[in-house]
């Protein structure tokens, strides 16, 4: 589907006209907007929204990272501009966030144009996937760069399968889109279930966790950004597991991959010491560790492959024991501790475990 410059200014006008309704329900893009009440969705508030979002859909069918999409582009030419720097990509929920809002407003009546929509934004994730099952962060693909590369980073790749995987059972809110593409969604899902139980990390004949991006071709792990390294991840590798948790009925080698992910992430659980911001020398705001026998477990962002010791990067790329030794921008601009695994632990695996009949 391809908007006209006709119909573009005409949906733009009608959203800019109507884009305070939409600030009633959230004053920005978010995902918010994917849990009102169902009859939100048929209202006036809900279709102005979905006129924004639908602006910013590209001719490829994929949305832009990091943008506001209920703030109308002002001109064809910004929204081009936006575009061009910003998508296509699945990063940040950038693509599969409005395709299931738009769905939610097709659903709700809102008509062909927005069935049409989806449908597009499905073709574009299908087309995005390598025939390995894994998914890059951008795509078209991008001449350098990391971008390339099969991305679990901010469970890109997991949103991704997850609305293919909703699309192959009719789940609500995709349940008018067509068998063809309910057919090419589940296989597309089978695919990227495979490249999850291939790019498992094995060491020493043993089954760990996930890096946060891989190799497109070796399916090794591979860098990112200068301060994500090849690595073992107490973060992505939590969206990785939640989604073969959800798998109606697991094969032995699934189950075997979820439990030797559990048994790792509880393994590396970090106790007895806890992230605090306090006020430094200088008198801003910085993160240390210190002692505190109270505290919950946490996990580190990176583990460093072999060793499976916490590993903290700045932007030099080199590789540190200890959060203190990286830059101040770094230390205080980035998740290197959190509690990603906690509730995967304490609360879904053993319901995973109780709804499979496993003792």
């Amino acid at each position: 589907m391809k908007i006209s410059r006709f119909t573009w200014c005409l949906v733009a006008i009608l959203a800019l006209l109507q884009s305070t309704h939409a600030a009633d329900a959230t004053s920005s893009w978010n995902t918010k907007l994917l849990k009102q009440k169902p009859d939100w969705y048929y209202g006036s508030e809900a279709r102005a929204a979905a006129q924004t979002v639908l602006l910013y859909q590209s001719a490829e069918g994929a949305w832009p990272k990091n943008h506001d999409l209920l703030k109308p582009p002002s001109s064809a030419e910004e929204l081009a501009k936006i575009q061009k720097e910003k998508g296509n990509t699945i990063d940040n929920g950038s693509t599969t966030a409005p395709l299931k809002f738009l769905a939610l407003i097709a659903e709700a009546g809102g008509g062909e144009l927005y069935q049409t929509a989806v449908i597009k934004g499905i073709d574009y994730l299908l087309a995005s996937q390598y025939d390995n099952g894994g998914f890059p962060q951008f795509y078209p693909l991008r001449p350098s760069g990391y971008y390339s590369h099969i991305t679990y980073n901010d469970n890109a790749m997991i949103s991704a399968l997850e609305l293919l995987r909703d699309v192959a059972s009719r789940r609500p809110p995709f349940t008018f889109v067509d068998d063809l593409h309910r057919e090419k969604a589940a296989q597309a899902n089978e695919k990227g279930i495979s490249c999850i139980l291939k790019t498992q990390i094995r060491e020493n004949g043993k089954l760990t966790v996930w890096c946060a991006q891989y190799d497109e071709v070796t399916l090794e792990p591979a860098w990112a950004r200068k301060y994500e390294p090849p690595s073992l991840s107490g973060s992505e590798s939590v969206g990785v597991v939640r989604f073969l948790m959800e798998i109606e009925k697991p094969t032995p080698e699934i189950i075997a991959s979820i439990e030797a992910a559990i048994s790792w992430l509880e393994a590396a659980a970090i106790k007895g010491v806890r992230l605090e911001t306090f006020k430094n020398a200088e008198g801003k705001q910085d993160r240390r560790v210190v002692d505190d026998a109270t505290a919950s477990p946490m996990w580190a962002r990176f583990y460093e492959l072999k060793t499976h010791r916490p590993l903290f990067l700045g932007r030099d790329s080199v590789f540190h024991n200890s959060i203190s030794e990286i830059e101040y921008e770094r230390r205080n601009g980035y998740s290197y501790y959190g509690t990603w695994p906690a509730s995967l632990l304490e609360r879904d695996y053993p319901r995973w475990r109780s709804k499979h009949g496993f003792k």
